[in-house]
């Protein structure tokens, strides 16, 4: 007879935490979960999967002129938003009940309710009701971060967007990140007018460098307006339509105003003082290799401890946690070439290092090729793709990737495990190319730029 309540108490059923539940309940723990939420986190609510959804219905209004080009005459297309709001919400309806179930069925405990941690072994829920637990996982996620100015109430976030009712015909997006980006291609191809602030002279300023210029420049093709090197300073509304005011004194006008400046770990209230855990600088909750926070007992996993804020990370770092306390089998994730897709439109794959943060470690010799792809030929569409290998020349592995165009995505998955082989440009030049494709331009650049 176990001297607490649970095994494992998991806070937070989000990727990781559900991973980590299912994962120790199959090895044979007593485990229970709460979320104040909805089941499936930030990814499948209010994140990865809804926001895809809207990329793949954003895309149509190309694909239909596109389509021209090659002989189909389609008529003049209508967008409902109401229609793909209810279709969408349906499917998140449907994905929630899928993460409910496989919890269910794998015998975890599960509490619709907040918790917070009381003690190294006690859990309490809204209820009052105190669990005590072996061990406590946290896996509350991250929340959107909107800097403070003058009028921030009349701002949306990113939560907000999957419970808008109406789409607006003028929307300001504040932010240069993969977030900010991603939905202003999306509110373009759904016909929204679209302007993109940020306070940085460039976007994306975490990525290789030609990449956040070949991005820009096909934004500004669809007709999204970007506005660099500015910040907010206040917000107004008017009776429906919102002002931003910025650094340089410039205002626009919009229905809504959109600030995706980021996001912060998700750990108020959540009682972390009371045991005197330890925090980074960025307040995000310090973990060593295992997850284990400075409370032995007490782990965290996922973006709650902004490592790297991605749901595949999440998942790993929550089946290397009950690899290593409930099959006595240590596991640490490894954050080394995780692979990244961006959604823009066109989108990104990247891997790896960018040239200037390679150029700081490395000899290297920079691959790059710019093309229409065979896609536009006959559409007509000036749209051009970016394929981009950076290779340390002492090894000659190949230490980044960057793609921007079509199919990026699928494309950066393959060639994140080539990466994590270490696979060298010799071994990329000795494959046959695959044709007529996009990807054979990856192993036939010879010559380095």
């Amino acid at each position: 007879m176990s001297d607490y309540d649970v095994d494992l108490f998991v806070i937070g059923a989000g990727s990781g935490g559900v991973r980590a539940a299912r994962m120790a309940a199959q090895y044979g723990a007593k485990v229970a979960i709460a979320e104040e939420s909805r089941y499936g986190g930030t990814c499948v609510i209010r994140g990865c999967v809804p926001k895809k959804l809207m990329v793949y219905a954003s895309s149509f209004a190309e694909h239909f002129e596109d389509a021209r080009g090659f002989g189909w005459d389609v008529g003049e297309p209508t967008f409902d938003w109401g229609k793909l709001k209810a279709n969408r919400d349906a499917e998140i309806d449907r994905l929630e009940g899928i993460y409910r179930n496989l919890l269910n069925n794998s015998g975890v405990t599960m509490h619709d309710q907040r918790a917070t941690v009381m003690d190294a072994h006690t859990v309490a829920l809204a209820d009052g009701t105190k669990i005590t637990a072996k061990y406590t996982l946290i896996a509350t996620g991250g929340r959107p971060n909107v800097l403070p100015f003058e009028g921030a109430e009349h701002v949306i976030v990113s939560d907000d967007i999957f419970l808008t009712e109406k789409q607006p015909e003028r929307v300001v997006i504040v932010g240069g990140g993969y977030i900010a980006l991603e939905f202003a291609c999306i509110y373009n191809g759904l016909g929204t007018d679209v302007t993109v602030v940020n306070r940085s002279p460039t976007v994306l300023r975490e990525f290789d460098g030609d990449v956040q210029r070949h991005l820009i420049e096909e934004m500004e093709k669809k007709g999204i307006k970007l506005h660099l090197g500015a910040t907010p300073v206040s917000v107004a509304d008017k009776g429906g339509t919102k002002t931003l005011t910025l650094s340089d004194g410039i205002a626009f006008e919009a229905e809504t105003i959109f600030v995706a400046t980021g996001r912060k770990p998700n750990i108020d209230g959540l009682g972390l003082e009371n045991l005197g855990m330890k925090l980074t600088g960025k307040g995000a909750i310090a973990v060593d290799g295992y997850s284990q926070t400075s409370v032995p007992s007490i782990y965290a996993v996922g973006d709650v401890t902004d490592r790297a804020a991605l749901t595949p990370v999440a998942i790993r770092e929550g089946a290397a946690f009950v690899e290593t306390v409930f099959n006595n089998n240590p596991m640490s994730a490894d954050h080394d070439l995780i692979p990244t897709a961006i959604f823009t439109q066109p989108e990104i794959g990247t891997a790896g290092m960018g040239e200037e943060e390679a150029r700081e470690k490395h000899e290297i010799d920079v691959y790059r090729a710019s093309f229409r792809p065979m896609l536009h030929t006959l559409s007509g569409r000036d749209e051009k793709m970016l394929m981009k290998l950076i290779v340390d020349k002492a090894s000659d592995k190949v230490i980044g990737v960057h793609i921007i165009g079509h199919g990026s995505g699928e494309m950066i998955q393959c060639l994140g495990i080539a990466l994590k082989m270490g696979a060298t440009k010799a071994d990329f030049d000795r494959t046959m190319a695959v044709h007529p494709t996009a990807a054979e331009e990856l192993v036939t650049m010879k010559t380095p730029v």
